[in-house]
């Protein structure tokens, strides 16, 4: 009898913990471009990456959304990380990062106030798993911001994570 193999929980997971931490990696060169400190992002790392990585898993996380809040209350530089899901694992399988394209972005980017803040939102298309350290939120209005799109910071089967900017 014929046997076969099935990778795709394999696959899946190994994208799911690629994209976490590109996603989280890229969060903290942002937040130290910016000079906002990131002392809490290190902090929770651990705790993040759990969360973020069984919502990619279970496809169920939409966006993941960094919010600079300026200490007048101004919410800007707005910095949005969409994820797209393929039902099959056939997609692009190579591992692509844009690390030079964000290393020259990143080097544009203007300073904000001393004192600025983040936040970190997620939102979600459907139901996702409850995870340690998250609580239910609404993210800041973006009415009025003009977005720029980044383009695609990395993929992998079963999934892709984008960049796009609100200011």
């Amino acid at each position: 009898m014929p046997t076969s193999t099935v990778t795709a929980t394999h696959t899946r997971t190994n994208t799911a913990t690629y994209l976490t931490d590109l996603i989280l990696g890229t969060v903290g060169d942002l937040l130290a471009s910016l000079g906002i400190d990131a002392t809490r992002l290190y902090r929770d790392w651990a705790q993040d990456e759990a969360a973020i990585k069984q919502w990619i898993l279970e496809a169920s996380l939409k966006k993941l959304v960094l919010e600079c809040v300026q200490p007048n209350g101004t919410v800007a530089p707005i910095f949005e990380f969409p994820v797209t899901y393929s039902a099959t694992g056939l997609g692009n399988a190579a591992f692509a990062a844009q690390r030079a394209k964000l290393a020259r972005y990143r080097a544009k980017l203007a300073s904000v106030p001393r004192g600025t803040t983040y936040r970190i939102v997620c939102t979600f298309q459907g139901a996702h798993s409850p995870m340690d350290g998250w609580s239910p939120t609404k993210r800041t209005s973006t009415a009025g911001l003009k977005a720029n799109n980044f383009g695609v910071l990395g993929s992998g089967p079963h999934a892709t994570a984008s960049m796009r900017v609100l200011s």
